[in-house]
């Protein structure tokens, strides 16, 4: 539902599917269906941006990028070839749809152009863009300025004749919409430098690529605003078109696996609360980033999927959301959890708080989902100066005249002005890392465990209207590794009787 391990459930629906199938690779492609390097997985200890996390299970014979997707050539290859020395089988397994959009240097100036805008021109707080260029490359999709993989299929002199519009526009909007200074304008290429030399670091240390590789510096044109147009365009069409061969057609390929009775995974950078549609400005992603795009992304008719929930035992957001549930700064869980919390991609700390129902039974009941994970259990036991009280789970709003609501209010307005109301449960001292079984749990975590799903399903389900068959726990994480997940929860009936 957001920044909430995701990446460790596609090895596990993997795993199972073996299992259950008989067949040591059941799974046709795992493929990622939105948005772009702003998204981060870690999977098998290995952190991704805009690789599948099936790159750790090499069962799966591809590796698909849907067209919601938009990428830089150049992050494939920074992805890919470090991971290629360490022994893993990337690149012969990785498909990118024709369609898929090409972002670029140009898209990340924007970005940080934009943020730039509203802070210093419209004197508002800073965003915390990724500064990975996400939504200047969506505003490319939908203003009808796109440039597809399919693009390095043809002539450099057609590609270069896009680029360098695509440039132009940047410089532009950067110098006169934006209204950025000079001095801002250097800036940002320090910035990505930085930002890139630091994410590459391991990279970088293994002469896998030098730095010079992420000095954006190079990249500055001869006088302020100015790109230098020829060197990217050579940097871009040299690293797109190393790609050719991994550039096909997603929707056959689904529609085949499909035929031959094969599992396709959709892998999404974000979800429900994060969606452009669905979510709140300006705390959102530029993807649709729900169960629907899997089809749209791919190309292929609606048909039945089987959808699951991510979250983790408590919350946490990133940026400037309205946050009803964070914890005090002084709270001594927050400040413990805080030091856990940081973004795969960008390293941003993340804000921490109390679980929140209201916000999972509407993406269950909106958006619907058919299992759900939750992460992080073990974060919650006493430990240092978190030694003891209340875990506490938000099950409603108040509104101003005193007015309970159940579900997230549509209007952000009146978001803003809302207050959380708690129910408390009783926490634990045990150290739940090296527990596997459901029945070990300590029973007040086992009690909050149903309660947090009770509570979702009574936000979801608010008159008597729940269908036949609820969603399963399917799985509890305990831990960061692989292994340390819990997969034995008891059935949905009997998890609620635990706290009826």
């Amino acid at each position: 539902m957001g920044d909430e391990g995701k990446g460790r459930l596609i090895c596990e629906v993997i795993s199972e599917l073996k299992n259950l199938s008989g067949s040591s690779s059941p799974v046709s492609m795992v493929i990622k269906v939105n948005g772009g390097a702003n998204s981060g997985h870690t999977a098998g200890g290995l952190k991704l941006n805009l690789l599948p996390a099936a790159v750790v299970d090499e069962s799966v014979p591809k590796l698909g990028i849907g067209s919601g997707v938009v990428a830089d050539p150049r992050k494939f290859l920074w992805e890919s070839n470090p991971l290629e020395v360490q022994g893993y089988d990337v690149l012969s397994r990785l498909i990118i749809d024709e369609r898929t959009l090409v972002s670029d240097l140009t898209h990340r100036l924007l970005d940080l152009a934009c943020e730039n805008y509203r802070v210093h021109m419209l004197k508002q707080e800073k965003r915390g863009t990724t500064g990975r260029g996400i939504t200047p490359a969506y505003l490319d999709e939908v203003g009808q300025w796109p440039i597809f993989y399919l693009d390095f299929l043809g002539s450099r002199k057609n590609f270069s004749k896009k680029f360098y519009e695509r440039i132009d526009r940047a410089e532009r909007t950067i110098k006169f919409v934006y209204q950025v200074s000079e001095e801002h304008w250097d800036g940002f290429f320090d910035t990505l430098s930085k930002a890139e030399i630091r994410a590459n670091a391991e990279s970088i240390k293994g002469s896998v690529f030098p730095e010079e590789e992420f000095n954006f510096q190079r990249f500055k044109g001869p006088e302020p605003f100015k790109i230098n147009r020829e060197l990217l365009l050579d940097t871009y069409w040299q690293a797109g078109t190393q790609l050719v061969k991994n550039v096909g057609e997603i929707r056959e390929i689904a529609l085949k696996a499909l035929g031959e009775d094969k599992y396709i995974i959709g892998e999404f950078g974000q979800s429900y609360w994060l969606d452009k549609r669905l979510g709140f400005t300006p705390n959102l992603t530029a993807s649709h980033t729900f169960t629907p795009e899997f089809f749209q992304s791919i190309g292929i008719p609606l048909q039945p999927v089987h959808t699951f929930g991510v979250c983790k035992a408590y919350d946490t957001k990133v940026g400037t959301h309205v946050f009803l549930t964070s914890m005090a700064e002084n709270h001594p869980l927050g400040n413990r959890l805080r030091q856990l919390e940081f973004g795969t991609s960008t390293g941003r700390g993340r804000m921490v708080g109390w679980f929140d129902a209201v916000e999972k039974g509407d993406a269950l009941r909106y958006g619907g989902f058919n299992d759900l994970m939750i992460n992080k259990l073990d974060a919650l036991s006493y430990s240092g100066d978190w030694d003891g009280g209340e875990l506490l789970i938000c099950v409603a709003y108040r509104d101003q005249a005193g007015k309970l609501l159940h579900h997230v209010p549509r209007n952000p307005a009146l978001q803003r002005t809302l207050k959380p109301v708690y129910i408390e449960m009783p926490g634990w001292k045990e150290n739940l890392s090296g527990i596997r079984s459901f029945a070990h749990l300590p029973q007040n975590a086992q009690r909050y465990v149903a309660k947090l799903v009770q509570s979702t399903f009574r936000i979801a389900y608010p008159n008597n209207d729940a269908p036949p068959i609820l969603p399963n726990l399917r799985y509890i994480g305990v831990g960061p590794d692989p292994n340390q997940i819990i997969k034995d929860a008891p059935s949905t009936e009997k998890l609620l009787s635990l706290v009826d």
